[in-house]
């Protein structure tokens, strides 16, 4: 029987959107407990005692109403004072803004600066989000591949990331440390697009959310050490990956003054800000993290020890350890679909991973998997997959 309603139509650029590949996989075996998860990007960590007790004394106190939309104070001038410490400059707590993870801060970002008919240039392969995000604003998403050689380094050609620019190009992506590669880019190719990108009107948002974990320095190369305060650059961060704090939705953007305002009305009208108590969680782990990132960066480098030991050496594996976060991103001679591959690693050999494909069409062939685990589980789950590679 029909209904007798006119069904109300959704936007065409929400139509659109392919649901992510990375959910289509987990969906299929996220409650199969025999399944070593490794799809997601976040560690087998819970998070510190210490930070969760501060969430814990927030509440008890009856921090539970609306407050600040762009963050308390405390957090702001907490994280600025971080920021600087880590980078070397002045931070200025005004160019600070909390917001309810680091994907909702990407999402005011595409909200501010893109609109239809516009383009933001990807260099991929990349987290499939902000991606899409630019696309429920009717922009257009143009990608610059980096360029694997045959050990599965990563580079970038700057000349065709500057060619795939034009007149309605409104924002230059640049995630690095790299999710799904590890890939980091140098100074010096920061400087080379900051350059570009001044001189065009352009905006750079670089997603700098793995700075932290960097296994042959302190920390990654990041655009704030070379911006001037009112470049158009603005550099995205979360709690989630050096605090252990994924579940919690936490994150942070550093932007030129004349953003303030408007990220704060975006913030209003998206979220109406980010819960005290969590804020109030944030200060403490920033203040008093030190060693749980360090403990996360040496988990990691274990993890990554182990499974490249292990990846090397299987048949039809292509593969060069990352120096940075905490992804195995490895090629598969003769797979030609990597998200049916995946999804038969979920439901046959109980191993979950990442196809390559979530991350952009440039990553068929390839699969991720996150290392951020106990070495004893790394070691089953490349048991299973080692058995998979040799029957599929």
């Amino acid at each position: 029987m029909e209904s007798p309603f006119k069904l109300a139509p959704i936007r065409p650029e929400v139509l659109a959107i392919e649901t992510q590949q990375i959910m289509q996989v987990s969906t299929l075996a996220m409650e199969d407990p025999d399944v070593i998860a490794m799809w997601y990007g976040e560690s087998d960590v819970t998070t510190p005692a210490f930070i969760c007790d501060a969430a814990s004394e927030a509440l008890r106190r009856g921090q539970t109403f609306y407050t600040h939309k762009w963050g308390i104070p405390k957090l702001r001038e907490t994280l600025a004072t971080y920021t600087g410490g880590l980078y070397g400059v002045d931070i200025a707590t005004d160019r600070v803004t909390v917001t309810s993870s680091g994907m909702t801060g990407i999402m005011m970002l595409m909200q501010a600066l893109v609109g239809a008919g516009d383009n933001i240039l990807l260099i991929d392969p990349i987290w499939p989000n902000g991606g899409s995000a630019a696309q429920v604003m009717g922009g257009e998403v143009r990608r610059v591949s980096l360029e694997a050689n045959r050990q599965g380094d990563w580079h970038l050609d700057l000349g065709k990331l500057f060619a795939a620019a034009d007149d309605r190009t409104r924002m230059i992506v640049v995630n690095s440390p790299g999710n799904p590669t590890g890939w980091m880019m140098e100074s010096d190719q920061q400087k080379a697009i900051l350059d570009f990108c001044r001189a065009r009107g352009i905006w750079i948002v670089a997603d700098e959310v793995y700075g932290r974990l960097v296994y042959d320095r302190r920390v990654a190369p990041s655009f704030l050490e070379i911006a001037e305060p009112d470049d158009p650059i603005v550099v995205v961060n979360s709690f989630s990956k050096s605090w252990a704090m994924t579940g919690w939705r936490m994150g942070w953007l550093t932007h030129p003054v004349s953003l303030t305002e408007k990220i704060g009305d975006l913030v209003e009208y998206n979220t109406s800000g980010t819960p005290e108590f969590l804020q109030e969680a944030g200060i403490v782990a920033v203040r008093d993290g030190e060693d749980t990132v360090a403990a996360m960066i040496e988990r990691c480098r274990a993890g990554r020890d182990t499974a490249s030991q292990r990846l090397s050496a299987m048949p039809r594996v292509i593969y060069s350890p990352p120096a940075a976060a905490f992804y195995a991103f490895f090629k598969v001679d003769g797979m030609e679909n990597s998200l049916d591959f995946a999804k038969r690693l979920a439901t046959e050999f109980k191993v979950g991973v990442a196809p390559g494909t979530a991350f952009g069409p440039s990553g068929e062939g390839w699969l991720r998997l996150c290392f951020a685990q106990s070495p004893e589980r790394i070691d089953e789950a490349m048991n299973r997959l080692e058995r998979a590679l040799t029957e599929a």
